[in-house]
């Protein structure tokens, strides 16, 4: 097992890695930026690093400045969260090249699936459906064309992104000549890519993916399924496991999951992204080669601790689980606390937190890096913290997760929990009735 590793986030992902490494006897450093200086995972690391000022391109995403405090501090792997450098192949070339172990899926395996175009091809190779679509398109006259053949609507997306970023929905030819130069600017902007592809656009659908764990000779397991379907701007608000499918849809997900991961023998923890239409067509997506900040309900239904996973397949022990060890119990829920305004678009509200008190009690838990005069950064995003719940049904889990809101105190910033409040009381939520629509057809906001 490694002696010491480096973890290349911040926030609450940071905090989670620096846990479990701690049970597991591993030390770690933090890389902060002078905006994080006073954060939690600074503070409670064996060793902190600063890499830069605030903004992500001279810090975090500062390959330099990383891998010197690797080499600096002695760290033999590099955790890299999510987002940031965690699906960067040519990081993890590079830490290959230094002789640091990437705590993560090899720089083949994520160029081959980092780019939503090479996934749908080896989507297509490993007899998995996906969404009517292209590759990359070059020039918008080659984009008209594709948007002729497929028929309108359309979704223009980045192929190198995710989040939501780069992503144009066009309903009529006239739009699509403005829409696609803004994508690829926005593509070029967040990515570094301005590559764009286009798929059928699908008005209502359910967003369902699936959690693999690889050890990178062949040997894949699912650890379930969840539903990520409440959304605002194609920005995850809630999520669950398992989802609601009926089973015979949920094991055929589960197996085209678990049959593509197997043909890039992917190695470490990753996830597969669906959508599932209302007549119960299911679709690949993209697969997110690295943990996600969603992984949390995975780990309250199986039991299971991911990042300790991860560790062990990246320091060569293998994964010892085979798919019958994992057994799933019970449903779980995550909503994201975010420092936003959910009356005003999810402006975002950063600053001061004047008083937090997370709550308790059983089946409760919270992910959080945040603390009682803590100041969230304006620079990243607006997460405050997870606040997981797990019960024996999605009934008792839904009730336990609106009275963990009510327990839960935040004063300083607006933020997404009465929208949460609301949602738990909502007709159709309770009864798994959810599109990625969800907010704009069935609440009144």
């Amino acid at each position: 097992m490694f002696k010491k590793i480096l973890i290349a986030n911040r926030g609450e992902i940071a905090l989670r890695v620096i846990r479990t490494a701690r049970e597991m006897g591993v030390k770690t450093v933090v890389v902060y930026s002078t905006a994080d200086e006073k954060s939690l995972p600074v503070l409670l690391a064996d060793e902190s690093v600063c890499v830069g000022p605030p903004a992500s391109n001279q810090s975090y995403l500062n390959i330099p400045n990383i891998l010197s405090a690797a080499l600096m501090t002695g760290a033999e792997g590099i955790h890299p969260g999510y987002g940031f450098m965690a699906e960067n192949p040519d990081f993890a070339e590079m830490c290959r090249e230094h002789g640091i172990t990437f705590i993560g899926p090899t720089p083949e395996s994520m160029r081959a699936l980092g780019s939503k175009a090479g996934g749908r091809e080896i989507a297509a190779m490993s007899n998995v459906p996906v969404v009517p679509g292209t590759g990359v398109l070059d020039t918008v006259d080659d984009a008209l064309l594709a948007a002729k053949q497929i028929g309108y609507p359309v979704l223009l997306k980045a192929s190198a992104g995710g989040g939501g970023r780069g992503q144009k929905v066009i309903r009529t030819q006239e739009e699509l000549a403005k829409g696609f130069a803004q994508a690829q600017e926005e593509a070029r902007l967040y990515f570094g890519d301005p590559a764009i592809i286009m798929e059928k656009f699908l008005e209502e659908f359910r967003h369902v993916e699936v959690q693999v764990m690889g050890d990178g000779q062949g040997h894949v397991i699912h650890i379930g399924e969840r539903d990520c379907s409440i959304q605002r701007r194609n920005q995850k608000l809630i999520e669950e496991a398992p989802s609601t499918l009926p089973d015979t849809l949920r094991q055929e997900i589960l197996a085209a999951g678990v049959r593509l991961a197997k043909h890039v023998n992917y190695a470490g923890a990753g996830t597969l992204e669906f959508i599932v239409d209302r007549d119960g067509n299911y679709y690949f997506m993209e697969m997110n080669t690295r943990i996600q900040v969603e992984h949390c309900v995975s780990e309250e239904i199986s039991g299971l601790d991911f990042v300790k996973l991860q560790l062990e397949i990246a320091a060569g022990y293998g994964l010892k689980l085979q798919q019958e060890d994992v057994v799933l119990r019970g449903h779980a829920i995550e909503c994201r606390l975010n420092a936003e305004d959910p009356d005003k678009d999810f402006r975002p509200a950063a600053g001061k937190i004047d008083d937090v008190h997370f709550a308790g009690g059983p089946g409760v838990r919270v992910d959080s890096h945040c603390y009682t005069g803590y100041v969230i950064p304006p620079h990243y995003d607006s997460l405050i913290g997870k606040l997981i719940v797990h019960h024996d049904t999605r009934e008792q889990a839904i009730a336990r997760m609106k009275r963990a809101l009510e327990e839960t105190v935040i004063q300083g910033p607006k933020t997404t929990i009465p929208l949460y409040v609301k949602i738990m009381d909502n007709p159709f939520y309770k009864r798994g009735a959810v599109m990625t629509n969800f907010l704009k057809t069935r609440m009144e906001m």
